[in-house]
């Protein structure tokens, strides 16, 4: 028996579009990629209700999405917009460099060689 205004997270990440299909959700409630109101989601069939925080975590993005309701079917994209209010930090644009990461610097001349190094020092040597 399911309480009223609650449904399955599976279903209800199928049905707000997140995965293509119930079974992918599945694998990623099991692979602890969904957390509820900041606990992970332990299995496919703990339930969700409206005004929990989901994060989803996707391929490279992380998305927060407050549930607004439980869906009846997967419908058009607009339809499933509705169930959920994003809440996500914005992407980062591409080819900017993340703030905390610090260039590598490295002094001329050490590391591997270039190609053109290596060729100058089999000349040296002698190996052709």
């Amino acid at each position: 028996m399911v309480a009223e205004g609650r449904q399955r997270i599976d279903k209800w990440l199928f049905f707000s579009r997140a995965v293509k299909s119930r079974s992918l959700a599945a694998k990623l409630v099991v692979a602890g990629r969904v957390r509820i109101n900041r606990d992970k989601a332990a299995q496919a069939s703990d339930l969700v209700k409206p005004g929990d925080v989901l994060t989803i975590t996707l391929e490279r993005r992380i998305f927060v999405w407050k549930v607004l309701g439980v869906g009846v079917r997967r419908g058009p994209a607009e339809e499933a917009r509705l169930l959920y209010e994003d809440m996500s930090p914005p992407p980062a644009p591409k080819g900017e460099a993340v703030p905390d990461a610090i260039p590598a610097l490295r002094d001329a001349g050490s590391g591997r060689p270039t190609k053109k190094e290596r060729r100058q020092t089999d000349r040296l040597i002698g190996d052709d």
